[in-house]
């Protein structure tokens, strides 16, 4: 295969996907392109509510919403048909089956965007050569556009190598990886439970181009929490003892959050994001919205600071008289990699020289959904790990001004091809 021009067709699909950016739950265009793509390649489809467990969903949008998504889906170009035959959820998987006995490898790539609007000034590269996002309040500013990318042309790859590979392999696009909505929903749907070997990776995170990280560490368990206060309106001068205050109660369980204690064995993260109350200043409010999100070292230091987090916000209700209702809007677990398959794959890439430098670990940051994954293949006997995959960023990520080097991602469509010939070559 000649990599420059499949270099040259993963840049221009990175930035169509850039320039159309779809949060989660809501990736019906990128869904159809990578189907449409996959198809072309002979891989294997389910799409939609064929890979969602719709019960596990966290954190989707209204049925009014989706609506709109789809609509807006369409009018940007995305094929009408596949969107339908997806049954209003997004998502991919793709198999190649090699027709000869071996393990399953599931490797996985994630689509949706951050809500955050991007940069327009003129030395921001998209807005400079015209791929930056067009939808308002929306951008690729995690990378994920780059991974979608990544995973069709490590798709490509593949196909080419079918005749030297034994077993399958899986390739997982997946929905709703900000704030850890999507990669539940799809392992309880049973995507992994025959898969042998997993594997991610994460493009940029401060580890620059021309290195691989074989195993990344540190990601938090967390939950991501969506808590309701509902008082009773009344005048603020003429009857205030008539009114619950939802404000009140949110605003001291904000503060009552913000002073949990520390945990002795690990790490702990927790913030209040969104704090939304009253409709004028002559009433006592009588609503409030709070966006809140608890993250721990362990799964039992993030269940520490979650039942504590439950706990204030009930107490804060019980202080203003109103009622509170929770609701789970994200989870992500903790996980660690196998060190035989970070081995393997150490030396797969080593022998590769595709890179300059191989790392052994890298730390990483917050938190990471496909730990469910991982999770379930590591219950079932198999082995997998989380990776880091060099590429210098023009900003921080979740910055409006983030960009990624794209010479990054041709190395790692051939990272995830040479491992997979380690793994499955006959």
């Amino acid at each position: 295969m000649d990599l420059k021009e499949l270099e040259r067709r993963m840049i221009e699909t990175r930035r169509d996907l850039h320039r159309f950016p779809e949060p989660a739950w809501t990736e019906f265009r990128t869904s159809a392109l990578v189907a449409a793509r996959l198809e072309e390649l002979g891989y294997a489809l389910k799409m939609g509510s064929e890979v969602i467990d719709a019960g596990s969903v966290m954190g989707r949008p209204s049925e009014e919403e989706i609506d709109r998504e789809i609509a807006r889906a369409v009018e940007q170009g995305g094929d009408r048909e596949r969107i339908e035959r997806m049954g209003r959820y997004t998502g991919v998987t793709a198999d190649l089956d090699t027709g000869r006995p071996g393990p399953t490898l599931a490797l996985r790539f994630d689509m949706d965007c951050v809500d955050v609007g991007e940069d327009t000034s003129p030395d921001h590269r998209p807005a400079k050569e015209g791929f930056a996002s067009v939808n308002p309040c929306r951008m690729h500013a995690c990378g994920h556009d780059a991974h979608t990318a990544i995973g069709l042309g490590v798709a490509e790859l593949l196909a080419e190598m079918k005749g030297r590979l034994c077993g399958r392999v899986r390739l997982i696009f997946q929905p709703g990886e900000e704030g850890c909505r999507g990669a539940y929903a799809m392992m309880k749907k049973g995507v992994v439970d025959d898969v042998d070997f997993f594997l991610a990776m994460h493009i940029g995170g401060g580890v620059p181009t021309g290195t691989f990280g074989l195993n990344s560490l540190g990601y938090l368990a967390t939950t991501k929490l969506d808590v309701r206060f509902t008082g009773v309106p009344a005048h603020a001068a003429g009857a205030p003892h008539m009114g619950r205050n939802a404000l009140l109660a949110a605003a001291t369980a904000a503060l009552g959050l913000h002073s949990i204690a520390p945990h002795r064995d690990g790490a702990m993260r927790l913030n209040v994001g969104v704090l939304q109350a009253g409709t004028g200043r002559n009433v006592v409010p009588a609503e409030a919205l709070m966006k809140v999100e608890t993250r721990g070292e362990t799964q039992e230091v993030a269940d520490y600071v979650y039942g504590r987090a439950e706990e204030v916000l009930k107490g804060a209700a019980a202080m203003y008289g109103v009622r509170v209702e929770l609701s789970k809007a994200g989870e992500g677990t903790t996980a660690r990699g196998d060190e035989d398959l970070i081995r393997r794959v150490g030396a797969a890439l080593r022998a590769s020289g595709i890179f300059r430098n191989v790392l052994d670990v890298v730390r990483a940051g917050g938190s990471e959904d496909a730990t469910w994954f991982m999770r379930r293949v590591q219950e079932r006997g198999g082995e997998a790990a989380y990776m880091a995959l060099g590429a210098d960023i023009a900003a921080p990520h979740h910055n409006g001004r983030f960009d990624v080097d794209e010479r990054g991602m041709i190395l790692g469509a051939r990272a995830m091809a040479a491992i997979a010939e380690s793994l499955l070559g006959q």
